[in-house]
């Protein structure tokens, strides 16, 4: 019998329905497209398969007629916020962030932020490398990139935009000036039963929101000099071709030291923005086999980058 990487790819291309995408990392593209390959509906919370292979994965979804449905809060927000809009309408996307755990907090404070601050989300109860993401705002440049490939927006109409409360998931502006919102409880099953049903509308067991008891809901640029894994996201979704690939890679392995406790909070950003300057130009990975060379080199720099620096150290 088929075991670990081999077996979850086996279980995403059998018949259904729908198959939902849900590991994390990039280790996620390979059931992922699989299941395109099957011809199944797609409810994908696996953000980093687009990040990583994005012009792969919606190549194959196009040519195969697969509809990919959009769990994550903030992509599914949108989603609903399109509905039945022509894309040559929009002009601007914004996702927002809660701002994570340091939102107010100075860069010196950042610097020397640990594992347990970082995992203390303000909204939701996440895994723990998602919410080091959010911690340090990696999270909110690797949803702007995956909303490029979702929503086939150029980079200049993606915008990511801080909102604590975390009631507005994304927003829609179109050229007549109107913007369209989605709101709701911050709570993982309205997404979730929004692509389960979808083009239905569910029950769902979701809390309810209520404005009045919310009050104010408030809205901030993104500081990019406390938060640079957004800039670099950033950069790289501008960058486009294997950026955002060697960006995932360098990230994740830069994520699991800080947990533990290998190197900084600070040193996530530094090391992935280190890995990007050396390796992140070139084309983007055309086939599964190119994907994990550029993903396999993008890591191992970024744990020689680690042990250099260790070595520097000491």
């Amino acid at each position: 019998a088929a075991a670990g990487e081999e077996a979850v790819v086996a279980a995403a291309a059998r018949p259904a329905d729908m198959v939902v995408a849900a590991i994390s990392g990039a280790a996620g593209v390979a059931p992922v497209l699989a299941a395109i390959e099957a011809g199944t509906t797609i409810a994908l919370a696996n953000k980093e398969s687009l990040v990583a292979a994005g012009d792969l994965v919606m190549g194959a979804a196009a040519r195969k007629g697969v509809a990919i449905l959009p769990v994550d809060s903030e992509h599914n927000a949108v989603f609903q916020a399109l509905a039945g809009s022509r894309m040559d309408d929009v002009e601007t996307v914004w996702i927002t962030a809660s701002g994570g755990p340091f939102r107010t907090w100075t860069a010196e404070a950042i610097a020397r932020a640990r594992p347990e601050d970082a995992l203390k989300h303000p909204n939701y109860a996440m895994g723990a490398k998602v919410t080091v993401d959010s911690a340090s705002l990696m999270n909110k440049g690797l949803e702007l990139i995956e909303a490029h490939h979702l929503f086939g927006l150029p980079p200049d109409r993606l915008k990511a935009l801080i909102h604590p409360q975390q009631v507005v998931h994304g927003m829609v502006g179109y050229r007549d000036g109107s913007v369209v919102a989605q709101l709701g409880a911050a709570d993982m099953r309205v997404p979730i039963a929004h692509c389960l049903g979808y083009p239905e509308r569910i029950d769902g067991p979701s809390r309810r929101l209520n404005l009045a008891e919310i009050a104010s809901l408030t809205f901030e640029e993104p500081d990019l000099a406390r938060f640079p894994a957004l800039r670099l996201a950033i950069e790289a979704m501008e960058a486009g071709g294997r950026a955002p690939t060697v960006l995932n890679a360098a990230n994740e392995v830069a994520v699991e030291a800080f947990l533990c406790r290998q190197i900084g909070f600070s040193d996530i950003p530094r090391i992935t923005g280190s890995v990007l300057a050396a390796q992140g130009v070139g084309p983007a990975p055309a086939t599964l086999g190119d994907l994990w060379l550029i993903d396999h080199a993008a890591r191992e720099r970024a744990r020689a980058t680690m042990l250099n620096a260790t070595a520097a150290a000491s």
